[in-house]
């Protein structure tokens, strides 16, 4: 990962501009730079990845233009032996394209970007700002209007909070020019339903995922792979490990006392025969870790919080540990092929409309943890599930098929990757959340934790003060109340908690886990 920040005006002295920009410092520890742009500044946090030397450091500077990009550019090798007739390059940097990209295409050429990024650009011709963020929101990007009323682009909402009233997070698939955000791609978009067959549908659901996953291993940093023992992570790492054509390394996490998962990821691990990890957490590691989650993510979503503790302990660990800087994870596939909730809708067309919506709000949740977690400890991450190509085809498969209609959820992509990538009991293994699959034990400490926290008249007084997304447990009341500590007033990022849909019979429940539906049956086994 790396950081960056934009300034379009210079209403603000450089040192507290520096300050702000600190805050973030972690996302990209190797290098910082800043350049005066026009009446602004560009800043950047450097992570190196592609193009190790110090020539690949950013901002990217081109005839008057200047860039910087929180990104991967996948395929750009291709793209830069088209554009090396008309333009020098100096590093072995991805990025380094941009800017003879934009040169050669304007604002079009998001529309060509096969990548996960956020970029601020400044045109010195024009004196504009532009920035951009890949249609998934993968890389993060928010905005807020500094005290002249200017926009203000920055990484994560701590870069911004002493300069903004309100903070915003940029709109995935959307530029920003003049003022205006304008939408370059929505994957979400109607598009003609495809009513390829079943044979053809799993076909391509496996050339697809097997194509994303081979283009996110291509780094000069060392790679690491998370690995729960769940479906979606071990695919991840059991296609990686016969692309690669050797052990690579994963990492799972468990509670000292009841982890689901760990004996799944190790299965996996020797079936592929990775250079596998485990690390094993306690209560006393987790209360520890909930105040700095709940900064790192600038969220109070119950979900999301209980998720990151795992991924940010492992993460932790391989940051501490080892040599890896770039993790590859199994996020993205529910939202594609459904939750456990999923199994109520009731009909083909509320299974697609919620996968849609959840497409839609990824950024706030599932990716915004992945990205949190990961990035807060210096390392980049990569979703081979959100390649655009892939989440395009499977949101266009006719949602009669994607429904659990066989018995078992996400059918599809089990059945396209049959044959022996995996144990048949991993392959074929129900869905456990990835919260309770660390421990069941570790969502009961934290409402423990909640419950003494606040007796039942406290939390009636306390969480009536919030009018937007209202606590309605003590576990939820306690998560905004660290969340306003860090973030006052700006409970607006997120949209509302992440929930089964109440509208759906079976899912009229007072919490996020699928442990409490009753299909979970032996997904906490």
């Amino acid at each position: 990962m790396c950081s960056i920040m934009g300034f379009t005006s210079d209403c603000y002295e450089l040192t507290e501009m520096l300050e702000a920009f600190a805050r973030t410092e972690s996302r990209g520890p190797d290098m910082s730079r800043q350049l005066a742009v026009g009446s602004g500044w560009l800043f950047f946090h450097r992570l190196a990845i592609m193009g190790l030397e110090e020539s690949g450091m950013q901002p990217f500077e081109l005839d008057g233009d200047a860039v910087v990009c929180n990104g991967e550019l996948y395929g750009f090798r291709k793209l830069k032996k088209q554009l090396e007739a008309k333009y020098s390059f100096k590093s072995d940097s991805d990025c380094e394209l941009l800017l003879p990209l934009y040169r050669e295409y304007g604002l079009e050429m998001f529309k060509m970007l096969d990548a996960e990024f956020a970029l601020i650009l400044y045109d010195g011709h024009t004196k504009r700002f532009i920035a951009a963020r890949d249609p998934i929101g993968i890389r993060p990007l928010y905005y807020g209007y500094g005290k002249d009323g200017k926009i203000i682009f920055a990484s994560e909402p701590k870069n911004l909070v002493s300069l903004c009233q309100e903070i915003f997070p940029f709109p995935p698939g959307n530029y920003y020019c003049d003022g205006q955000f304008v939408c370059y791609r929505d994957v979400t978009r109607k598009q003609p339903v495809c009513f390829d067959d079943l044979d053809t549908v799993c076909r391509k659901i496996y050339d697809k995922l097997v194509t994303g996953i081979e283009k996110r291993l291509d780094a000069d940093a060392p790679l690491g792979f998370l690995l729960s023992g769940g479906l979606d992570s071990s695919l991840v790492c059991a296609v990686a490990a016969r692309i690669l054509k050797k052990p690579i390394r994963t990492f799972s996490i468990g509670m000292s006392e009841d982890a689901i998962d760990l004996k799944y990821a190790r299965q996996v691990a020797d079936y592929i025969g990775s250079d596998h990890t485990e690390v094993i957490i306690t209560k006393e590691d987790v209360l520890a870790a909930l105040e700095p989650v709940v900064e790192l993510l600038a969220t109070y979503d119950i979900t999301t919080i209980r998720a990151s503790i795992g991924m940010y302990l492992v993460c932790k660990a391989i940051h501490e540990q080892t040599d890896v800087r770039v993790l590859l994870t199994g996020e993205i596939s529910d939202e594609l092929f459904g939750y456990k909730y999923t199994d109520f809708a009731p009909d083909a067309q509320a299974f697609q409309q919620e996968s849609e919506k959840r497409v839609r709000e990824l950024h706030m949740y599932d990716v915004l943890r992945a990205d949190r977690c990961i990035s807060v400890n210096s390392l980049e991450a990569r979703v081979p599930f959100g390649d655009l190509d892939f989440v395009e085809y499977v949101l266009s498969i006719d949602p009669e098929k994607k429904m659990n209609v066989y018995g078992k959820g996400k059918y599809l992509l089990r059945r396209a990757f049959e044959g022996d990538y995996l144990p048949q009991e991993i392959l074929w293994r129900e869905k456990a959340a990835f919260s309770d699959a660390v421990g069941h034990s570790m969502v009961d400490h934290l409402k423990a934790l909640a419950e003494d926290t606040y007796t039942d008249q406290e939390f009636e007084e306390k969480r009536k003060r919030f009018t937007h997304a209202t606590p309605f447990t003590k576990e939820s009341l306690l998560y905004r109340e660290l969340f306003e500590k860090y973030y006052p007033g700006q409970s607006g990022m997120i949209v509302d908690f992440w929930m089964p849909n109440k509208e759906w019979e079976g899912c009229q429940v007072d919490d996020p886990s699928a442990r409490v539906l009753s299909n979970y049956g032996a997904s906490g086994i």
